[in-house]
């Protein structure tokens, strides 16, 4: 059995979490993060909340995640941007494990990251967000209901 390889840190403590919830990929991703073209299925929103918990940014990638993101606001609460949000929610957990995984693993710079994430972001509403789901207390509603898919990471309400 492979673990897939990444070129940064990852803590003992994240990988036993991740095996534990079987969020660690055992082969090669079945996404190509690259393209832009997500389904925004639960699988791809383990994957991500996996890549968020165990890629640690140097500082200058986090200066990459921030350039990328803080312009942008959070789906879930538009008072917030997409880099810091209100909260550490799923919807949260899953764009910033994409940015972490793209500005690694791609070497994605904050113009690439910025368009993932929004790609990522239609995956998982089609409808779209209006920026009010924390503020009207449906964080604990489905992606596609304009919910932020639950607050802990182990509980997902993905809504399938």
């Amino acid at each position: 059995m492979r673990l897939t390889t990444m070129r940064q840190t990852v803590t003992v403590t994240a990988i036993l979490a991740l095996l534990a919830g079987g969020l660690l990929a055992t082969e090669e991703s079945k996404t190509d993060w690259t393209s832009g073209e997500y389904e925004g299925s639960r699988e791809q929103v383990l994957e991500l909340m996996g890549y968020y918990k165990a890629i640690q940014l140097t500082p200058e990638q986090e200066g990459i995640r921030q350039k990328a993101l803080a312009s942008m606001p959070a789906p879930c609460c538009k008072e917030f941007s997409a880099a810091t949000c209100c909260c550490e929610c799923n919807l949260s957990r899953s764009i910033w494990g994409l940015s972490k995984l793209l500005i690694t693993e791609h070497e994605a710079g904050p113009e690439k990251v910025q368009a993932a994430v929004e790609a990522w972001i239609a995956a998982l509403n089609p409808g779209g967000y209006e920026g009010r789901t924390c503020t009207t207390g449906s964080c604990n509603l489905p992606f596609k209901a304009s919910g932020c898919g639950g607050m802990q990471e182990h509980h997902l309400i993905y809504g399938d």
